[in-house]
């Protein structure tokens, strides 16, 4: 019996790996691969393998990503929100910075961890950079 040397898998027809479970777990911060590793080993800091499965996690490349995409949500959440109180409510000067302030600096905390585990995720799940090596 003879093999057919186009079908064994390459990286083009092998099976995709799937995108939104990856980037559900990718939030929670936890390896897209297991879901069940860490994969941030600080507040932004990309372990080197999962402790579960050990996918290696060296070949992440989010760079400046989840910062864009952080500022992008956060000013498009509290921009709106801003206009309305002032609008509304016509508050002192200074409160309305203060609170809004504090309420963007404390959504960019929050955001900013869990962009960069969904963009990991993401370059996982569709091969990118040295993950589509390891498929």
């Amino acid at each position: 019996m003879q093999t057919d040397p186009t079908s064994a898998p390459t990286p083009d027809t092998a099976p995709e790996r799937p995108v939104r479970p990856a980037l559900f777990r990718g939030w929670r911060r936890k390896c897209p691969r297991c879901g069940q590793g860490r994969l941030l080993k600080g507040y932004l800091k990309v372990a080197d393998t999962c402790p579960v499965c050990n996918l290696n996690y060296a070949h992440h490349r989010a760079d400046d990503g989840p910062a864009y995409l952080t500022i992008l949500l956060v000013g498009h959440l509290m921009v709106p929100l801003l206009h309305f109180a002032f609008v509304k409510w016509r508050p002192e000067p200074l409160v309305l910075f203060t609170v809004f302030a504090v309420g963007c600096v404390a959504l960019s905390l929050y955001l900013l961890p869990r962009l960069k585990g969904a963009i990991v995720a993401f370059q996982w799940a569709r091969g990118m950079g040295g993950f589509a090596q390891a498929r």
